[in-house]
């Protein structure tokens, strides 16, 4: 499962010139599913997204997650997330799950994140989407569920 975080002041999407969802500050969230990803390991990346300290203090150092500023989540379905470009020009999506598989998946990314407190407005999946939004930073951060499981590079102790 892949998250594209981004960090915004505002954004909407709209469906049809209607809109669907809107916030304030918070995150816009592409969300990626691939065909091995569970609701389980949604929730494990919702709780991370929620968790993620990409906001500024008094000092100017990233140390305030969404709870911390009272920000919002718009979560957006992105089958293109899992673009293969490695051969010619016109990317695959093979590497995406179908849609009776990543809905599901989608809306248990979407519930986690409001398990953590937080607001959650949603695209449509599967819909052909308008997204406007603000970048604030920009701060932009790639979450990827198989990162989750590996460790973190440590320092040689000296």
């Amino acid at each position: 499962m892949r998250a594209l975080v981004q960090r915004v002041s505002r954004a909407e999407v709209r469906v049809d010139g209607a809109v669907r969802g809107r916030i304030e500050a918070g995150f816009v969230v592409l969300v990626g599913v691939s065909p091995a990803d569970t609701v389980a390991l949604a929730a494990r990346l919702a709780a991370k997204v929620a968790a993620l300290r990409l906001f500024e203090d008094s000092e100017g150092r990233m140390n305030l997650a969404l709870a911390d500023v009272g920000g919002a989540v718009l979560a957006i379905s992105q089958f293109t997330l899992y673009a293969d470009v490695r051969r010619g020009n016109r990317p695959s999506f093979s590497g995406a799950a179908p849609g009776d598989v990543a809905e599901p998946v989608y809306d248990a990314f979407c519930a986690g994140i409001e398990a953590a407190g937080l607001p959650c407005e949603r695209g449509l999946f599967g819909a052909h989407m308008e997204v406007d939004l603000m970048n604030d930073g920009p701060v932009t951060v790639i979450v990827d569920s198989a990162d989750l499981e590996r460790p973190r590079d440590s320092k040689p102790v000296t």
